[in-house]
């Protein structure tokens, strides 16, 4: 059969074939101006990131992201073109530029799953103007000197941990585990003067997996936020599918309901909630009901899983490390044979232990607890980084991981755990390219709450006071622990047998 176009007589047998080519010559087309004409198109990187959000998404549901960026940096350099219009960026001077003070670079449409449609939220909001306003409105809450009153409240934790231990010496007990729930419990008491309770009965009441299901639906959406506005509008005619919004609902919903407890029961400390209440008394309409049930749900989703990370990753490198270990033991001995060491240890008396702040730093540099790029929009007029020119609209950003990987920055035996690297003469790069907890206007207000948990700032004491009271080993000297990279890098497999050291 044959049919006559505009003078042309074209045959069924032309017309099977044509008909695909025309549907898909544009396919084509375009292809061919991602891979040649494409600003970034001399960017090296994997084949398909260069077509498709799809590789990325992929590596964020598998949640390999942190290794898979440190080997295509080895492989590529860099800068590694991570999506048509993405770059990941491996040279820690970059940072100043994305991330420092100033920066015009906003954050990219990865963070607008993770607000949802919440008006304060101080993670995710986008607009530098607005996300100005609000960390004013918060600072005083998460400010050093504001925490350290609360030091005597987390020694209620740390002993209830501790008396947990002692009752399991001798026995191989998950570590990483118990960890999160001190973590947790913690948080309770710094942001609503009580605890959750998780220690009192050695488990949690089911947030863990719905914080780690969040993370995860939040890792690969972020990556295609078309599919969860898609999602969003359709929620009223199909239902719930996503995990993410566990962060917009249920979790939302603990922290609603223990804001609003912290306010029946009062409380003469001066927890966080009771400096967001004074912020509220002031400016009851910038710092509403949302505003603080906003920073409550931040803290309970993010605080409690950070600090639990950090913390992990400082048992297990201490323990996969003897030597260190034997250094930070005979640090925390020799000061209390002088009289130098309290039980708990106090804030000040850690603050002044060398090797112990070169032991968190240098595991926190191996596994920052953030393990996927912080992507940002590059500005109007474009910018030169690694002597390559970005135009704006494109996205770019860096990944803490790779970033600790730095040879030039931390040697060259980077993945190494040698925490006298901490301790050279001259450590200021390291301190000046230490990513673990952002950069610029955008680090995490959280990081007083977690670092001081686990480092001895205001409010650690576990680290010292548990090697100190404890001896403690590997349940299994061979095993390597296992994680996964959901935005953050969580860890499984941190089995650890303690025993009563008879010094402590």
């Amino acid at each position: 059969m044959a049919f006559q176009v505009a003078g042309v007589t074209l045959t069924t047998g032309t017309l099977a074939w044509l008909l695909p080519l025309t549907v898909l010559l544009p396919s084509i087309i375009y292809i061919i101006y991602l891979r040649t004409q494409h600003p970034l198109a001399n960017i090296p990187g994997p084949f398909w990131a260069s077509l498709t959000r799809l590789w990325m998404t992929k590596h964020a549901w598998d949640g390999d992201m942190n290794t898979v960026m440190i080997a295509q940096h080895a492989q590529h350099g860099q800068l590694v073109r991570t999506g048509p219009n993405e770059v990941s960026v491996s040279d820690p001077t970059a940072i100043k530029k994305i991330y420092g003070p100033g920066t015009k670079f906003r954050k990219s449409n990865f963070y607008s799953i993770w607000q949802g449609h919440r008006k304060f939220d101080l993670f995710a909001e986008r607009n530098e103007r607005i996300h100005g306003e609000q960390r004013r409105l918060v600072s005083r809450a998460y400010s050093m000197e504001a925490l350290k009153d609360l030091e005597p409240y987390v020694d209620n934790a740390v002993n209830l941990f501790l008396e947990q231990m002692r009752e399991r010496e001798g026995t191989v007990i998950d570590m990483g585990n118990w960890v999160q729930l001190f973590a947790f419990d913690v948080i309770g008491e710094v942001s609503f003067s009580k605890s959750f309770g998780f220690m009192d009965v050695g488990q949690d009441d089911g947030a863990f997996k719905q914080i780690e299901t969040a993370l995860r639906s939040a890792s690969w959406l972020g990556q295609i936020p078309a599919v969860y506005w898609v999602h969003d509008r359709l929620m009223p005619y199909i239902g719930n599918y996503l995990g993410i919004n566990a962060r917009h609902g249920s979790l939302r919903q603990i922290a609603l309901r223990e804001v609003a407890a912290r306010k029946d029961r009062g409380s003469e400390r001066q927890d966080i909630l009771s400096k967001l209440f004074a912020t509220q008394k002031e400016k009851p309409v910038e710092m509403n009901e949302n505003a603080v049930t906003s920073m409550a749900t931040s803290n309970i989703f993010a605080g409690s899983d950070t600090t639990a990370i950090s913390t992990r990753a400082i048992i297990y490198y201490l323990l996969k490390n003897p030597n260190a270990k034997r250094k930070l033991v005979d640090e925390i001995d020799s000061r209390r044979k002088a009289g130098k060491l309290s039980d708990p240890v106090t804030l000040l008396e850690a603050d002044s232990m060398p090797y112990l702040q070169a032991v968190m730093y240098e595991a926190l540099r191996l596994h920052p607890a953030v393990g996927m790029s912080l992507p940002r929009v590059v500005p109007d007029g474009g910018v030169q980084i690694c002597g390559q020119y970005l135009p704006a609209g494109c996205v770019v950003g860096a990944n803490p991981w790779v970033i600790h990987r730095s040879k030039e920055v931390y040697g060259e035996d980077v993945d190494a755990f040698r925490p006298e690297r901490w301790m050279q003469e001259d450590v200021g790069d390291l301190h000046r390219f230490f990513f673990t907890f952002g950069s610029g206007a955008r680090m995490c207000l959280g990081r007083n709450i977690s670092w001081m948990e686990m480092y001895g700032r205001q409010l650690s004491k576990l680290i010292p006071t548990l090697f100190m009271r404890y001896n403690l080993e590997l349940g299994d000297p061979d095993a390597e622990w296992t994680t996964k990279c959901w935005f953050f890098v969580m860890q499984r497999g941190l089995g650890v047998r303690l025993s009563k050291r008879h010094s402590a």
